[in-house]
């Protein structure tokens, strides 16, 4: 496993508030969340980015996404969320896999901005 922050978190040696764990992903909270509700679903296999994931890897891709849907309803955001991923050494700050689920929106003013730099 590398080195990377989320490589640590997962290997307990590094604290984090974890929201859910099971044997693919960890789920916790972003440290520095742009919106009301915001944690990271974090793949336990050993990936940079989703680019290293095999194209024809349809279950982990199937995993991801109803990981996604499953913590959006345990977080009770179900009907108001965005799913965003960086890809690539240029955009991630973090280089292994991990999908943002961000939601909790009271408006539709004030959300997050993707075109936010």
């Amino acid at each position: 496993m590398s080195d990377s922050i989320f490589s640590k978190i997962i290997k307990r040696e590094i604290p984090a508030t974890i929201r859910f764990e099971d044997d693919d992903f960890i789920v916790i909270d972003d440290l520095y969340p742009k919106a009301p509700v915001h944690v990271l679903i974090i793949s336990k296999k050993d990936y940079e980015s989703l680019e290293a994931v095999d194209f024809n890897d349809d279950v982990f891709y199937a995993k991801l996404l109803k990981m996604a849907r499953f913590m959006a309803k345990k977080l009770d955001i179900a009907d108001n969320y965005k799913l965003f991923m960086n890809v690539g050494k240029k955009v991630q700050d973090v280089q292994h896999l991990h999908l943002h689920l961000m939601g909790g929106y009271k408006s539709k003013k004030g959300h997050f901005n993707f075109n936010e730099s």
